[in-house]
Order: structure tokens, then sequence, then C-alpha cells
């Protein structure tokens, strides 16, 4: 079968290579659309780091070196059941979490599998992935979308990283969020929000990102640090109060800093956002303001809650969907379209 192949650094293959064996209680799926995620762009720009394996050194529990099938957020159809499956026919649309897990760590016992010691991901890690012709996936992962189009279903996965963090925020109706960073899950966290009926503050400096948070309507306001002074424009917004909750969807330093000032005391700071140095916490603020910072990594639980707040029209998916291309052009016209133009796309589908 055909399927794309992440080899290393800037090295991404359209290749031929044996479909995977269907096992019990696993399902065989055809992708149908996968999107380019912030984490394939690293791979491809910086090379591999955890969670993906190396030429080297194995992931643990996929005990897959490089090269791997790239894509893990993905739609699909159902095209095989193993034994011992039930609650999925053949023909019918789905889309996977993409988790590989250890089952057996302090975590995964708690049903806290995002936070599982070993954790991999479908797609990055090993065991296949959305970019390809065929994916056997454990009955478990595999999460029926109904009549949600295929197209859209592909962005079920980031989605679903949008409605953990709001989830861990405790963000309610009424609250005030800012959000830091339009990309695509800032801009999902956002209209995970307004779904929710909180009122979102999103801060971004791009000018097609700001144009798509208004255009989407995700954002009630849209705020350029560059411009504008955000802590002092969301106290004027909050009668002087700050932000209920501040959400980190963008890894830098300035995002971090304006987010603990934008706050109010005893607000919370909700980091989304993974930061590829270690930044640092004004703990002083945090201490005197009594804020709570809180980590969000992935999701436990969450897929179904993101299926249901796109079929039942809450969050447009469609609207993110920057460019359809097909397998052959993923590194000129993926790749390198979200290195060189990375402002003014947010998703990029690509299919076989």
């Amino acid at each position: 079968m055909r399927a794309v192949r992440y080899h290393g650094t800037g090295d991404v293959r359209l290749e031929e290579i044996p479909a995977s064996v269907l096992r019990p209680g696993a399902v065989r799926i055809a992708p149908a659309w996968t999107g380019i995620c912030g984490t394939d762009l690293h791979l491809f720009q910086d090379g591999p780091f955890p969670p993906a394996p190396t030429a080297g050194a194995p992931h643990p529990l996929s005990g897959e070196t490089l090269p791997v099938v790239l894509g893990h957020e993905f739609s699909g159809v159902v095209l095989e059941l193993g034994e011992g499956v039930d609650g999925l026919t053949v023909g019918e649309s789905v889309v996977v979490e993409p988790l590989l897990v250890c089952d057996r760590c302090t975590s995964c016992l708690e049903g806290r599998y995002n936070g599982c010691d070993s954790m991999g991901f479908v797609g990055i890690s090993g065991g296949g992935g959305g970019l390809a012709e065929q994916v056997v996936v454990d009955r478990r992962w595999v999460h029926p979308v109904g009549d949600l189009p295929l197209d859209e279903a592909a962005l079920i996965e980031p989605l679903a990283v949008a409605v953990h963090g709001v989830r861990r925020s405790g963000a309610v109706a009424g609250d005030v969020a800012v959000i830091g960073g339009a990309g695509p899950i800032g801009l999902l966290v956002a209209a995970v929000l307004r779904g929710l009926g909180v009122t979102t503050v999103v801060t971004e400096v791009s000018a097609a990102r700001k144009e798509t948070a208004l255009r989407t309507g995700v954002a009630d306001v849209v705020l350029d640090p560059t411009q504008d002074d955000v802590p002092a424009r969301v106290a004027a917004l909050t009668d002087g109060r700050g932000a209920d909750v501040a959400f980190v969807c963008a890894g830098v330093q300035p995002v971090l800093d304006t987010m603990l000032e934008s706050v109010r005391a005893r607000g919370v700071v909700q980091v989304v956002a993974e930061f590829v140095g270690r930044p640092t916490v004004d703990l002083s603020r945090v201490v005197l303001r009594e804020l709570d910072v809180r980590g969000a990594i992935g999701y436990a639980h969450d897929h179904p809650t993101a299926i249901a707040l796109a079929r039942e029209g809450k969050v447009d998916l469609g609207a993110f969907v920057s460019a359809r291309i097909d397998a052959a052009d993923i590194v000129e016209q993926g790749f390198r379209v979200l290195v060189e133009q990375r402002d003014t796309v947010v998703k990029v589908l690509v299919r076989l």
C-alpha cells in the first residue's frame, strides 16, 4: 500500500509498504483526510524528538524505529473488523484517538491515560498512521462520527485537544477568557469556549489569523499585542477585574507573560501549548495573585464531546480548513507552505 513516511529532518517520502495485519480486537480503516499538525511540522524542521522514535532507538510501546508512517489527525471509513469487535459496521465513518499507552502505569490505571509514562501517538511513534491507504487500530480508540463530513472530521483530534484544555481550565458560561495565540489550537479553544457561553478575547500578531478569528466568529474581541496593551485592554473590558481564565496557546515567552498579567486574582492560567525551551514563570505574581497555573496534554475521554460539538453545529470545523492537497504534494504544498506561510494558513488536509 502507499504511505507517507517520515525518515528524519526534512525527509518525508510517499512509498510502497506492506499493509498491516488485522489483529483480534482491532479495526482496519481506510483514512480519508489527514491534517498536518504543528508536531509534524516540528519533526520535519527540527528532526525526531519524543514521542517520535529515532533510527536507532525504538519507541517503547510500538517497538518501531524510523521511518514511521505520519498522520495522527485523521478521519476514515471502516474496512474490516477484527475478531471480537462490536459496536461498529463496515463502511461507517470514524475518527481515531491516536494514542499508544501502556495500561500499566499509575496514570493509565487511574483512567488518565493521556499522562501515560510511555505515551506515544499513532502517526508519530509508530503503529501506522493516517497518511496511508490503510491503518489498523485497536477498537477502543475508534469513534463513529455519523454524518459529519470526513474532511471536517479530520479536525476532531485537535478539537479534542481544545476540549480537554477548556475542561482543565474550569471555564464556565459567563466567564471572560483571553486566548494567547490564534493558531489552530487557539482558534479551536476559542470556539469551544464560545460554545459554552464564555466571552473570548483573542490575542494574535498575524493579520491573517486575526481575520480568521473574527471571520469564524470564535472571538468577541481581537487584540494585537504589538499594538495593544493587552492586560490594560482586558482590564477595561472587565471593569478592572481581569479575565477569569487565560489560555497559553502559543509556546513563546511573551504569550505566557501576557496571560499571567491579564488574568484576575485567583484566576486560572491554562497552558495548552508546548514549549521548545524552558520558559520562565513570574512566581511572585502567581503567589501574590493566588493564580492557578495548569497544564494540559492531549485528551482523555474527550473525543465524544468534540464529536458532539461538531455534529450539533456548535463548532464549525470546515471554517478552519485552509487547503486540501494530495499526498504526492505533501512536501511542497503542505510542509513548505506551513513553514514559509504559516501565519496565513490554519489547517492543511491531505489525502492519498
